[in-house]
């Protein structure tokens, strides 16, 4: 079996809510074997010889009150091939732990901190997980910026010795998924690229793009010349055919809400007021030109 040669972190922001995973590797698709996280339980990240398994029973027995360390000691216990293992852990109180077996290869290691624990095999050495702890600030955003940003410290101070190949995100809390039905709130990856953190970096920009919200003072009036430039887009695609006047008027505002809704940003656009999200506004003019 392959071993995922991979550095990873996992992580609960206490003031979020939110528990999380942040893996690169040079291993096809290692975010559909690594990470692991429950709302309310922990998350866990399993590599090295994984053992899959660590996933959902980690998490059962965390959600069940377990500390991170004494679920990786149950995990451990009766796993011949514990040795050839990593594992990493955060409870559902925050609490960190990470294992690397003996037989792990080189270089291999982990750390822990508060809230954190970082664990990698087959690096180019201590360097990588010693600065993904150093990046990992609170003062760096929520806990998905926060993993992010380890991830790429590590990645850039050497990441795998092996080589890169793919990485992923995976975050969760309360009522944080799509529509509020389920507590993912972010799950990317990037299965198969030569440069796969800093893509991974882009996938969450666009997720903040697609699902963020801008403060009131950042939301801008569709009039005059943010009017002219959205009448030029839309008529160039085939959504207005009416003057490019900067007018909000009703064939304007017709036209806006099929072209935003193709586009999907309806939740960043405020069609009864007028307004549009400025970091929208200037997405559609980098996309479709002024």
């Amino acid at each position: 079996m392959p071993r995922l040669s991979t550095f990873s972190i996992a992580a609960f922001d206490p003031d979020d809510g939110a528990w999380g995973v942040a893996v690169a590797s040079k291993f096809p698709a290692v975010g559909a074997v690594v990470p692991w996280a429950k709302s309310g339980a922990g998350a866990v990240a399993t590599q090295a010889m994984g053992n899959t398994s660590f996933g959902a029973r980690g998490l059962e027995m965390m959600a069940a009150g377990r500390s991170a360390q004494e679920t990786l000691d149950a995990l451990l216990a009766d796993d011949v091939g514990r040795e050839h293992r990593q594992v990493g852990a955060v409870d559902a109180a925050g609490q960190a732990a990470s294992f690397t077996g003996k037989e792990c290869l080189a270089w291999a290691g982990g750390r822990t901190g508060e809230h954190f624990a970082i664990q990698g095999n087959i690096l180019t050495g201590p360097e990588v997980v010693d600065a993904m702890a150093q990046a990992f600030r609170p003062d760096s955003g929520d806990l998905a910026d926060r993993l992010m940003a380890a991830l790429l410290a590590g990645d850039r101070a050497g990441g795998d010795r092996r080589g890169r190949q793919s990485a992923a995100l995976f975050v969760v809390k309360p009522q944080a998924g799509y529509g509020g039905f389920n507590d993912i709130w972010l799950d990317y990856r990037v299965d198969d690229d030569p440069d796969p953190v800093p893509r991974l970096v882009e996938l969450l920009a666009i997720h903040r793009l697609y699902f963020g919200k801008s403060p009131a003072d950042d939301q801008i009036p569709i009039a005059g010349e943010v009017a002219t430039q959205l009448q030029r887009i839309m008529a160039s695609l085939g959504y207005y055919g009416g003057p490019v006047s900067g007018a909000y008027d009703e064939t304007t505002r017709s036209a806006l809400i099929a072209f935003i809704g193709n586009e999907n940003f309806e939740d960043r656009t405020d069609f009864a007021a007028g307004q549009i999200d400025r970091p929208v506004f200037d997405y559609l003019l980098r996309k479709f030109g002024g």
